[in-house]
């Protein structure tokens, strides 16, 4: 057992490697005068070579076969001899203004030689054709300064303090409301419900009605403010009629909405029922029935417009009918709606998906004879 066990090998002894022997000056400069030689026969065979050929020389740079420590020479670093085919910044032409300038020589890629470079220094800004404060400054019409925008020589700050004196303005509030008189009684503006003299001077220069804030609050039935849409729908008005400033003046407000919509129309609401129920339909039970009217000639139409649709649809089936039977009968009678072309059984409808047609209306097509059938919801 021990004996069949595989055993180390006893170490070698170490083979001694001599050491090189460093080259004598003697050969070194026999080794130097032997590349030297070699280096002139290769001259002297592509001198050859270019002379028999004719062509440009395949010599490779002297750079590449310089020793540690050599300078090239100056030809190596000339320009003159700069190959076409080499796109370098600087420019060969020294007599050219400014001597050796970067990017004067690189000629453009084939996809832009049709490139126009402009200067923009010497280009005149039209403003697109459109007419501006430079064209014609002393044209009120035609400019306009925008009055929501800043002004350039304004702080934010004082165009904030600028804003508020202005929206003060707008709604006689503050220092601009109007001033009232303890001596001259009758000349006051009193409120129209309790007689008080601190009015909403706003409503009275636009509406012409003298009435307190406390008032609005108290009678709504009477001081709300109605929007277009609730005076052309509850009262029966009409467009003209409240466009109609003098006839019945509104207060504009921006649209809750869309601020790029246009203005809200706001009209005071005693004032839509005094013109609704006094001049224009008489009292609100000639307005009621009036609005009734309508209502049933709308349900009318609507009906009208039902059975019309509902007259097509039998037209069509009918024709439908009439045509399957002539087929089924082989150009005369006989045969009845619903049977099956060509065959003795009776046909059975598989009806498609819902599908909307032109004018909005269901339609369901059988998969296997093609019958169309219309559907309407309530």
């Amino acid at each position: 057992m021990i004996s069949g066990r595989p055993s180390t090998p006893p170490p070698q002894p170490a083979t001694t490697v001599p050491p090189a022997s460093s080259l004598t000056p003697e050969q070194v400069k026999r080794i130097e005068i032997n590349r030297l030689k070699a280096k002139a026969l290769r001259d002297q065979r592509e001198a050859e070579a270019r002379k028999q050929n004719g062509g440009p020389s395949l010599r490779r740079s002297d750079s590449n076969n310089l020793a540690a420590g050599q300078k090239r020479v100056h030809s190596a670093i000339t320009t003159s001899n700069v190959p076409a085919t080499l796109r370098d910044g600087r420019s060969k032409d020294p007599a050219k203004d400014g001597g050796f300038r970067p990017l004067d020589d690189i000629q453009p890629a084939r996809n832009f030689t049709k490139y126009v470079e402009y200067d923009f220094s010497k280009m005149t800004d039209t403003k697109g054709g459109f007419l501006t404060a430079e064209d014609d400054p002393h044209n009120k019409a035609l400019y306009m300064p925008n009055a929501e925008e800043k002004p350039a020589h304004m702080t934010l700050k004082e165009w904030e303090r600028h804003q508020l004196l202005r929206s003060l303005r707008d709604r006689k509030e503050g220092p601009f409301e109007p001033g009232l008189s303890v001596l001259k009684k009758e000349g006051n503006k009193v409120c129209r419900e309790c007689g008080s003299l601190e009015i909403d001077w706003k409503w009275e220069e636009i509406f012409g009605c003298a009435i307190c804030s406390s008032c609005k609050e108290k009678l709504p039935e009477k001081y709300s403010l109605l929007t277009k849409t609730e005076a052309r729908e509850d009262y029966l008005l009409t467009d003209p009629e409240l466009k109609d400033e003098e006839l019945l003046p509104h207060l504009e407000r921006p649209n809750p909405h869309k601020s790029t919509w246009n203005n809200m129309m706001l009209f005071l609401r005693y004032q839509v029922e005094e013109y609704a129920f006094g001049k224009k339909w008489g009292s609100a039970e000639a307005l009621d029935e009036e609005f009734n009217r309508r209502e049933k000639e709308k349900k009318k139409r609507k009906e009208d417009k039902f059975k019309s649709k509902l007259q097509e649809l039998k037209k069509k089936t009918r024709v439908d009918a009439y045509r399957r039977s002539r087929k089924a009968g082989g150009g005369g009678g006989g045969g009845e709606f619903g049977d099956e072309m060509g065959r003795g059984g009776k046909h059975t409808h598989t009806w498609g998906r819902l599908v909307e047609n032109a004018e909005g209306i269901g339609v369901k097509t059988c998969v296997e004879c093609g019958m169309e059938v219309e559907e309407l919801e309530f």
